[in-house]
């Protein structure tokens, strides 16, 4: 009989070879798939052996089909009754599409008609659906004007083994996993000395997929039924004798076994599914799983003997994660090349750039599909060599020429602001903010911690280039400022759309305590881009501290609420902080908890602010801050905020609330931002941005604008 084998593509010629292996030599292939002539023993074989393919479709009925009714006539020329029995249960998988048919839903539910019509005119009983676990899987697919109607032999997808109920974040198909450790070597490294590690292995599903190999054990051997365990024409006795030949290799790989299988995550949790899968598998003895970084994997660690190194390191899909897993690479690269001298390595991933760090050149390489995302699977051969100490034999670290002169950079700055810093008490400051421009960085002090924005770099800028810049001022970081690695915190700031603007880099929760001019402020150098405390509005919230004795304080676009506690810490009768977002709210609240300061003289409000303000009545204070920012979609406003545009109508809200002799404090951060006089001709406005910036952010005076606005008369 013909069968349609499909695979992910990429997999195509390995499928064809596997299928040459199991005894099927009438083989074509086809994208994503292989078309092949087989006897049923050879379909039932690959159904349990096959470690590559997805499905194993068998062709009931070709022809020409167009319109629904050419569907329907077409599906009845199969005798279904040979198939399923008159009350069996059926699922139909519908594919492709014609200028009628363009719904894949109504595709099956015409092929669901004319399978239960045939059945109920012949027996008058009907067929159902079933949906988990049906009789007869069929699959049906319209392409081109060709119509294919097929058995679905395999039932569930053959990558589900049946061990894997727990997977990681990013987990590999198993299918995929078996296509990557061919492609690696690993049946014939097996043969010669068995030894495999993975150093980031996640749920386990590369070591697992390679014990299963190595002990020869049918990948679909723990599977409880097929797509042809209730066809009818089932043959029962040929499929145990199969059951019966493929336990029996197993027991015999088993017993001649001599493999060591390693596989290190720095996640423990994950490592606890791993030896799940394992043992729902049947290989938990054959593999050594152990909770490690790779920054702290030791020589000591690694088996002796010279053996397949693969692995599936994160690819970055979340903000700002893409530079910071080069440093992931970068070490991958540096250990391969410390400890591995004669191993071969291969790294799949579905973003090759980060390969570049690794500062290993290739000597294979294959395009592989992880789903759709199209992925790259390198072969590194590692050379009998060292990589060069980084530090001396005194224990200094030795500094690229960049990084020294990024270093000097450092310690200019922190010599010129020291003075400053130790008169006005200032623990948070900006140290360096792109002085250099190779190194596009700011670098802000938070106490003993140090927070690093990496400014990101022109798409025309080699990836490679900027990465080895960044980790220049990474090494040379606490050298210059003598502080542990452990306490510089990365992240990258680029231009912000959508909802990646409000997103979350981690979720420590870490929250520290910095002191601001006699306020205490909580900070978050980990969770999120901005840490709670924008440094350069350091002067205006010292200015409205000094102004807010006996005064109703309002706080627009209020963030953490740091100005209100300033002014609340000044001595303000009360203060209003409104802004949109519960956390900041929340983080608001905690701020003036932490300063002893009641919630009755001290409110926040969550608010659409533009709206808030147009539903105020009546002049009721006497200090207003507003620092909308600069472009704002949130769904939970009414309409789009942009700042250049909107700001007078932002500013004529706010002076209807503002008493006759009180002062409105406008700030923003967009650098092209040009105050409307004429359309605010009506209030006294005064430029103050120069006075609204400390020493360490006169380097660069474009940071933000201020305007300080009075009533006239």
């Amino acid at each position: 009989m013909k069968l349609f084998l499909t695979c992910p593509k990429g997999l195509e010629l390995l499928l064809e070879e596997e299928l040459h292996q199991l005894g099927i030599t009438e083989t074509r292939q086809t994208v994503a798939g292989v078309q092949c002539e087989a006897e049923l023993e050879q379909a039932y074989r690959v159904c349990l052996w096959s470690r590559l393919a997805n499905r194993v479709l068998m062709p009931l009925h070709e022809a020409e089909a167009e319109t629904a009714d050419d569907l329907y006539r077409e599906v009845q020329q199969v005798d279904w009754l040979q198939h399923m029995r008159s009350e069996g249960t059926l699922l139909i998988d519908f594919s492709g599409q014609t200028r009628e048919i363009n719904n894949t839903h109504f595709g099956a539910l015409k092929v669901k008609d004319a399978i239960v019509d045939q059945i109920r005119d012949t027996t008058g009983a009907r067929p159902s659906i079933d949906k988990v676990a049906p009789d007869l899987r069929i699959n049906v697919r319209m392409h081109r004007g060709k119509l294919t109607v097929a058995l679905d032999l395999s039932g569930d997808s053959l990558h589900r083994r049946a061990y894997r109920l727990q997977a990681g974040e990013a987990p590999m198909k198993e299918n995929l996993a078996a296509a990557v450790l061919i492609r690696a070597g690993w049946p014939q490294q097996m043969q010669e000395n068995g030894v495999l590690l993975d150093p980031m292995c996640g749920s386990g599903t590369l070591l697992i997929e390679a014990a299963l190999m190595a002990a020869d054990i049918a990948p679909g051997l723990q599977r409880k039924r097929f797509g042809f365990s209730r066809w009818t024409g089932h043959q029962r006795e040929l499929w145990e004798n199969l059951l019966a030949e493929a336990k029996a290799r197993k027991a015999k790989a088993l017993s001649e076994l001599d493999i060591c299988l390693t596989g290190f995550d720095q996640d423990g949790k994950v490592l606890r599914a791993a030896r799940q899968n394992a043992e729902r598998a049947g290989v938990a003895d054959l593999i050594e799983f152990t909770t490690q970084r790779l920054e702290d994997l030791g020589a000591e660690q690694i088996p002796q003997a010279q053996g397949l190194l693969v692995t599936n390191p994160p690819y970055g899909e979340r903000l700002g994660e893409t530079q910071q897993l080069m440093f992931l690479y970068r070490h991958l690269g540096d250990k391969l090349k410390s400890q591995f001298a004669g191993w071969t390595a291969a790294i799949f991933t579905s973003n090759p750039d980060l390969c570049k760090v690794t500062g290993l050149r290739a000597d294979k390489q294959y395009k592989l599909f992880n789903g759709a995302l199209e992925s790259r699977l390198f072969i590194y051969p590692i050379a009998e060599q060292r990589a060069e100490p980084v530090a001396e034999e005194s224990g200094e670290v030795s500094l690229s020429e960049g990084a020294q002169m990024f270093a000097n950079r450092l310690l200019k700055n922190r010599k010129q602001l020291g003075k400053w810093v130790r008169r006005e008490e200032i623990e948070c400051y900006r140290l360096y903010d792109a002085d250099i421009p190779e190194y596009a960085v700011a670098v802000d002090v938070y106490g003993d911690e140090i927070h690093v924005q990496e400014y990101a770099a022109p798409k025309k800028i080699d990836p490679v280039k900027t990465f080895s810049r960044l980790q220049e001022v990474m090494t040379a970081l606490p050298v210059a400022l003598e502080l542990p690695a452990s306490r510089i915190i990365l992240k990258q700031r680029k231009k912000q759309q959508g909802k990646n603007q409000y997103e979350k880099h981690s979720e420590t929760h870490r929250y520290k305590e910095v002191v601001e001019h006699g306020c205490r402020l909580l900070v978050n150098l980990h969770d999120y881009l901005d840490t709670g405390l924008f440094l350069d509005h350091r002067p205006i919230r010292r200015r409205i501290q000094e102004e807010a004795a006996g005064k109703d304080m309002l706080n627009l676009f209020c963030y953490t609420g740091t100005a209100s506690v300033h002014a609340a810490v000044g001595g303000a009768r009360s203060t209003t902080s409104v802004d949109m977002s519960a956390t900041y709210l929340n983080w608001a609240q905690r701020n003036m908890a932490l300063n002893g300061l009641d919630n009755q003289s001290n409110q926040q409000v969550q608010a659409d602010c533009l709206k808030w303000l147009r539903m105020q009545r009546g002049a009721s204070y006497d200090l207003i801050f507003m620092d909308p920012p600069t472009f704002s979609n949130s769904k939970r406003m009414a309409g789009v905020l942009d700042v250049q545009r909107d700001h007078v109508d932002m500013i004529e809200g706010a002076m209807r609330l503002l008493r006759p002799e009180g002062v409105l404090y406008f700030s923003n951060n967009y650098r092209r931002f040009k105050l409307d006089y004429e359309a605010l001709s009506e209030f006294e406005i005064k430029d103050i941005s120069a006075a609204t910036l400390d020493p360490d952010f006169r380097r660069n005076n474009r940071i933000h604008c201020c305007f300080e606005i009075r009533h006239k008369g």
